[in-house]
């Protein structure tokens, strides 16, 4: 079959792989409805990670279960389902506070942009609809595996209120989830921090009241002009950069929350400087598996549509373009048929 292998910075490829199959009875194989690329992708492709050996592409997924493991018994074969990106047991001490991506049988999720995939830990990951959905939803369900799921938990970590104001770093497929995300939660005020028309146009469908386009101190300083001088309740940090978190501290209010999802690159903290800023921090790996019983109903009532973050779908054979495309931000977030 053909699947999705990045060799080195922008060198990632569509070729033969290998079927997988079951490894361990906790397995399960499932032939995915469709994959796609996340911005975390981004970073190995531009070397900003370091690929030492080839490596199998895509974490993010949904679709029917071909084959399971002798132990698993909450999937089955035929069943439609959807998987976070991080594998748990779903039963440790870390999984049942919450936490399923610090499951102490944690493993991440790989080989997803192919037709087929092998899931570890599947009774713990996997979470099954009652039935096949339609086609037009697959989408808003591949979206909840872990971009959505991803915008949620940031929004949830810095703990958005109804009617709380809400500063969003960055616009990108995260960034735009967090928007849908806060917006479900009832905040009444949603900030975007963005320059992009398009990326404003859908923040703003999602929910968004404010854009900003200024960056650095320019934008810290139009965040607080906006709320008074007083800065914000939530910030939800969808970068990972040291810009970016800088900006998300100095929007936040004393006594606020930031849920920062950006995978960190470049980020350091000075102690003093959190110590008398009095602000809190929560993020990581999204325990996604927490919120997906709850954000794929919200997807199949059709009472949200976080699909259309894809702006752009490709067959797998052009997932090269798809990298492509949204390494020069060409697209926001590249949907990929298998």
């Amino acid at each position: 079959m053909l699947g999705t292998m990045l060799y080195g910075p922008r060198d990632v490829r569509c070729e033969d792989v290998p079927e997988p199959k079951i490894l361990k009875p906790t397995d399960a194989i499932i032939r995915l409805s469709a994959s796609c690329i996340c911005g975390s992708d981004l970073w190995p492709f531009r070397g900003e990670n370091d690929v030492t050996e080839p490596k199998a592409m895509g974490h993010e997924y949904c679709g029917i279960v071909e084959e399971v493991g002798s132990a698993v018994t909450t999937v089955r074969p035929g069943q439609f389902v959807v998987g976070s990106f991080c594998l748990s047991d779903n039963t440790c001490p870390h999984c049942r506070f919450g936490f399923q991506s610090s499951c102490e049988q944690r493993e991440f999720m790989i080989g997803a942009q192919a037709p087929l995939a092998r899931v570890p830990l599947a009774d713990g990951t996997l979470v099954a609809t009652a039935e096949v959905p339609a086609d037009d939803l697959i989408p808003s369900l591949l979206a909840t595996s872990d971009v959505f799921g991803t915008g949620w938990y940031a929004a949830d970590a810095a703990r958005v209120q109804p009617g709380s104001t809400v500063v969003v770093v960055g616009d990108g497929a995260v960034g735009l989830m967090g928007v849908l995300a806060a917006k479900q939660m009832g905040a009444g005020r949603i900030i975007i921090m963005s320059r992009h028309k398009t990326r404003q146009d859908l923040a703003l469908e999602y929910g968004a009241t404010d854009i900003v386009a200024e960056r650095g101190e320019a934008g810290v300083a139009r965040i607080k002009e906006l709320t008074a001088g007083v800065g914000a309740d939530s910030v939800l940090e969808c970068v990972g950069t040291k810009e970016s978190m800088g900006q998300a501290l100095q929007c936040a209010r004393p006594g606020s929350m930031i849920g920062y999802v950006g995978v960190p690159h470049g980020v350091e903290f000075d102690g003093q400087q959190l110590f008398f800023s009095q602000k809190g921090l929560m993020g990581g790996p999204a325990p996604v598996r927490r919120f997906l019983p709850h954000l794929m109903d919200l997807v199949l009532a059709r009472k949200i549509n976080p699909g259309k973050v894809f702006d752009l779908e490709l067959p797998l054979a052009d997932v090269a373009e798809g990298y492509r495309a949204m390494d020069e931000r060409r697209a926001i977030k590249v949907l990929l048929r298998v």
